[in-house]
């Protein structure tokens, strides 16, 4: 006789989580209770799970920003527990799974907090500064032809390594909601130190660094006080060394710039 296949064992849940239904209304911590929750679920499909039963209740679901769901888009934009993505190192919080939680735990679950990214619903934060950022001078204007030619650029494989750890910033903020001060320093380095590192970057290298400093300034975000908390809940494991590079390059461009300002 085949013995009965063992159930997986589940885990019942509280959930505190931060509603808030746009940008003009108050916000509050609203609690729910959830179970039938597999330690293989991921932390988004336990929201799913949630807003599932809320929709069948008549509820408003929980609104929080998703996308790819594999740890690359950087949509995931939690703050679980008052760590940014969770628990876990070098984990998003769609990578985070239930396992890493006890049954009976209370979760508490809210969105980034920061001037620069407004609340839009819930979980759900506009980080569209990032994007206005990116767009002052996080670019190339050189022609390097189809892809092809462009590999064909030689370049130190120590260089092409470590413009491409700084490459791998998926612009989530986790910087910005883990720094006390709110800057966004972490990430402007990183898509600076990946740009001058290649040659491809070097037309605009004197003004990038200005340039996107001065869209961060006017977005709001604070200033570093190098405490290091960014690169600590970075979940790509974005390293300080992107910082120092931005102030090298920041000091350079004041130096050699035609700017009065």
């Amino acid at each position: 006789m085949t013995p009965a296949k063992q159930q997986p064992h589940s885990l019942r849940l509280t959930l505190n989580i931060w509603r808030q239904k746009n940008r003009a209304a108050a916000g509050e911590i609203m609690t729910y209770a959830v179970q039938d929750i597999f330690p293989e679920m991921s932390f988004l499909e336990m929201l799913d799970v949630l807003n599932e039963e809320l929709l069948r209740q008549g509820d408003d679901p929980v609104a929080f920003d998703h996308d790819c769901r594999e740890g690359i888009c950087g949509s995931c934009a939690l703050f679980i527990n008052g760590r940014a993505h969770g628990p876990q190192r070098l984990t998003t919080a769609c990578q985070l799974h239930m396992r890493a939680f006890a049954d009976g735990d209370t979760i508490t679950i809210e969105p980034w907090r920061a001037n620069a990214f407004p609340i839009n619903k819930d979980l759900s934060c506009d980080r569209s500064a990032f994007d206005r950022i990116i767009q002052a001078g996080g670019y190339v204007s050189v022609n390097t032809g189809g892809t092809p030619d462009a590999n064909e650029i030689p370049i130190p494989k120590e260089v092409a390594d470590r413009a491409f750890e700084s490459a791998t910033c998926i612009g989530c903020g986790a910087c910005v909601a883990a720094c006390k001060n709110a800057s966004a320093v972490l990430f402007v380095g990183a898509k600076v130190m990946e740009l001058a590192l290649l040659p491809q970057g070097q037309v605009e290298r004197q003004t990038r660094a200005e340039n996107m400093v001065a869209q961060m300034d006017r977005e709001g975000f604070g200033a570093c006080s190098n405490i290091g908390s960014c690169a600590a809940e970075c979940p790509v494991g974005i390293t300080l060394e992107n910082i120092a590079t931005l102030n090298r390059e920041y000091l350079v461009a004041k130096a050699t710039s035609n700017h009065l300002a």
